[in-house]
């Protein structure tokens, strides 16, 4: 059964390194996410100064997303029409960690609303859109388990009514120093099938 629709572009971080389709373009040592996170924004030359205020999901949805879309040679000033569709296991629980510690600590009782603003898992796309200028759909669902099906009807659904021209999925889970980003984007012309297989293929790359 052929596909209507194709994977133009994907992109891993994990294990200390980042591929984009496949190949590595960019590894370090530094088991640290904080430290890792940090090297790779400017290995990349993101020049987005807002980077170092965001939480670590943030960071590394928006760097994946960086690394794919910087690929696509998109134009920055201009609208894009790109819907997102993000997933992972724990939502903002990193995050929600450090706000609930700030809570706890009766002698220095203060919530930042620099850590609060984050404490939705979805402000990650917000991040990646403000960035690209995305204005289309976007939808953040939490799964016990990376779900390809959901991410295949879903794009397919907004690409075939014509809610977007295409679409960025993909899976962002990070807990402390465990983290895994996979982001591909889904167009309507290409040579790679959007289909559940690739895109567990890739997502196991």
């Amino acid at each position: 059964m052929s596909s209507e629709y194709y994977i133009s572009s994907f992109c891993n971080i994990k294990n200390n390194t980042i591929s984009l389709n496949g190949a590595e373009v960019y590894s370090d040592d530094n088991f640290e996410f904080s430290e890792f996170i940090k090297s790779a924004y400017k290995s990349f030359e993101t020049n987005y100064p807002k980077f170092f205020k965001m939480d670590a999901l943030s960071k590394l949805a928006f760097l994946a997303a960086h690394v794919l879309l910087k690929s696509e040679n998109l134009n920055g000033d201009e609208e894009n029409d790109i819907a997102v569709v993000l997933s992972n296991k724990s939502s903002s629980l990193d995050t929600d960690r450090k706000h609930q510690k700030s809570i706890e600590d009766k002698n220095n009782y203060y919530p930042s609303p620099a850590v609060f603003v984050y404490t939705l898992p979805n402000i990650c796309i917000g991040e990646i859109s403000i960035k690209y200028k995305l204005f289309s759909e976007n939808s953040f669902f939490i799964f016990d388990n990376f779900n390809p099906q959901l991410l295949l009807d879903y794009s397919n659904s907004l690409l075939s009514t014509q809610k977007a021209e295409k679409v960025l999925c993909g899976w962002v889970e990070l807990d402390g120093n465990q983290y895994n980003a996979y982001l591909y984007l889904v167009t309507k012309t290409g040579t790679i099938a959007h289909t559940k297989e690739n895109i567990v293929k890739f997502y196991n790359t």
